[in-house]
């Protein structure tokens, strides 16, 4: 299953470059912590590469680039479909064989006990070496929210605030068009029987209530006071007025965000694959607002609504949506001067996330012997399965990688949600090929796959307040045990605008967990370090964060100074790390 990860995953993952500072002790005459300058960053000036004669087609679902029209071998080779099944086919064979599922259960069921004994003997010296070090604590040290939706990154009162002051200082600004005229926004708010003074935080009505197991219901809270018009106006960039409202509202988190210094968010924005179009407004709405900040990178979000399209007429088959996803992003790296705000837009953004309702049942599922049709034979009217998605994500966002690493620009990770809900067996299909995943909860129904995530400490960004509104307890989320299991989770926050209260929605997170599983500072301060090792931050920004040797193994990557976590803690976390690898390998 190592070797299997290892043939897949290679291929989308970025080349660090290693360590050249060296690292003093907190303890050391010559460590002690300077004011440091920020590190500048303004990705719009930077110089524009020169275009290419590389040349691309689709080939079956799959870009295929070559360096000009006349070669015949392409620069990288991804996988097949038929390979990668069979290796999927494979691996749940394993994970559900009876003897690896017990020794998967014992391993764990030692990792945690290992945790506490851990705990139980040096939690005071992890307590004094983190007194040791001046000025740093929790609340600062850099902390990355590594699952957050752009359209709910404020928190209700903020937009509530937002719109009535919109309502009160442009009330004749012409915002949309609806029943076959323009209407101001004055004229919006009247048809909807509403003033200004009526708006409140409980007419907004945004807050997940009563929606357990109910998905359909929670997406309806993305419409404020209910009013899909409403959300079309402030929560969108493509609209009559260009995405002016939620821009001005992004700024207004974005100062927030500059002013706690510490935070930083990855926020994901959506691209459906309906249009050839939409990367194109997209950038155009990120360069012309100028929405960059030190603080925030962005992500694409990819929702798995074909079958909502393909009803609706707008593609004919899922090789369309393939088209539409990424033939434009090879267009603009091959030639970026083609399109400077979509080439711009992509020097800020950093991954792909994958997004729906998992719970939903799958009509065709692969299985060994039953071929899947092709994506330009994909013609019904249902969905693909999870894992197909998975494959055709993950297999254009490799091609894409590897043609622009050639051409020195950055890449992209790729971290869908799974483990949400409904089948366990996804994580399967994301264990192949992402490089992290969002929620993850459902790997406690699988302890082999939950083994092999440890072993592979793929990055889970996990959610306990969103599970709790939608699909798990908060008090019977697995967020403790896969922490002290040694698994590498983060806190994140998922949708503030529906969960949470406060300004500061992902120090609600943290503060929440710390009180229910008692988490200790080093726990805290743990989990803030796996958030920014789990993102898309470029190397430069985390050597800053998390101190010049972070890609070294054990205690000789870790700066104490920078993280505020004890070297014993992750001296203990590498030891029983290669202590599981080495058990494993014998």
């Amino acid at each position: 299953c190592l070797a299997l990860r290892k043939k897949w995953i290679t291929v989308n993952e970025a080349k660090t470059p290693p360590p050249t500072e060296v690292q003093t002790s907190p303890r050391a005459a010559g460590a002690k912590l300077r004011h440091r300058e920020e590190i500048p960053y303004e990705p719009f000036k930077n110089p524009v590469p020169e275009t290419t004669q590389h040349h691309f087609m689709m080939v079956d679902g799959v870009v295929v680039v070559y360096e000009d029209k006349d070669a015949v071998e392409p620069i990288s080779r991804v996988g097949k479909m038929e390979e990668y099944y069979k290796d999927l086919f494979e691996i749940k064979r394993i994970i559900n064989f009876g003897p690896v599922k017990t020794l998967a259960f014992k391993r764990l069921q030692l990792l945690e006990a290992r945790f506490n004994l851990h705990t139980l003997l040096n939690s005071e010296r992890e307590l004094v070496a983190q007194k040791a070090v001046p000025h740093r604590d929790f609340y600062n040290v850099r902390k990355v929210d590594t699952h957050i939706h752009h359209s709910a990154c404020m928190n209700q009162k903020h937009l509530l605030r937002f719109i009535k002051s919109r309502l009160r200082n442009s009330p004749g600004e012409i915002v949309i068009f609806r029943d076959g005229r323009f209407m101001t926004l004055s004229e919006v708010f009247r048809s909807l029987n509403l003033t200004g003074y009526d708006l409140s935080v409980d007419t907004l009505d945004m807050h997940a209530s009563n929606t357990f197991h109910r998905f359909d219901r929670f997406n309806l809270k993305y419409n404020p006071a209910g009013q899909s018009r409403l959300r079309e106006i402030f929560l969108k960039t493509d609209n009559l007025i260009a995405g002016k409202y939620l821009a001005e509202i992004t700024k207004e988190v974005i100062s927030d965000l500059h002013a706690s210094k510490y935070q930083l968010v990855e926020w994901r924005v959506s691209i459906y694959g309906r249009k050839h179009s939409e990367w194109d407004k997209l950038g155009r709405w990120i360069y012309v607002n100028k929405l960059t900040s030190p603080h925030v990178r962005w992500m694409i979000q990819i929702p798995r609504l074909y079958f909502l399209y393909k009803k609706l007429g707008e593609v004919d088959n899922f090789q369309q949506m393939l088209d539409y996803m990424f033939l434009p992003l090879f267009e603009v790296t091959r030639d970026p001067s083609s399109n400077l705000p979509l080439h711009y837009f992509l020097e800020t953004m950093v991954g792909f996330d994958c997004v729906d309702d998992e719970s939903k049942a799958e009509p065709f599922r692969a299985e060994r012997g039953k071929r899947l049709p092709k994506p330009h034979e994909w013609t019904h009217e249902a969905n693909p399965p999870y894992d197909y998605w998975c494959y055709y994500l993950y297999a254009n966002i490799a091609a894409l990688n590897e043609f622009r690493r050639q051409k020195g620009l950055n890449i992209f990770s790729f971290r869908p949600h799974s483990g949400e809900a409904g089948d366990p067996e996804h994580l399967a299909a994301a264990y192949l090929t992402a490089n992290g995943i969002n929620h993850g909860i459902t790997l406690r129904k699988s302890v082999a796959l939950q083994y092999l995530y440890y072993l592979t400490q793929i990055g889970i960004a996990m959610s306990p307040l969103s599970n709790n509104r939608l699909f798990l307890a908060y008090h019977r989320n697995p967020f403790p045990i896969y922490h002290a299991r040694g698994l590498n989770v983060s806190l994140s926050t998922d949708d503030p605008v529906m969960l949470h209260y406060t300004k500061d929605p992902l120090l609600e997170e943290y503060s929440v967990a710390v009180q229910v599983w008692k988490l200790t500072s080093t726990d805290m301060c743990e989990i803030a370090r796996n958030s920014v090792l789990q993102s898309g931050f470029e190397h430069k920004f985390k050597e800053h964060y998390l101190g010049p040797k972070y890609t070294l193994p054990g205690s000789r990557g870790n700066d104490i100074r920078m993280t505020n976590v004890p070297d014993i803690r992750v001296d203990y976390r590498h030891e029983t790390l290669q202590g599981e690898l080495a058990f494993i390998q014998t």
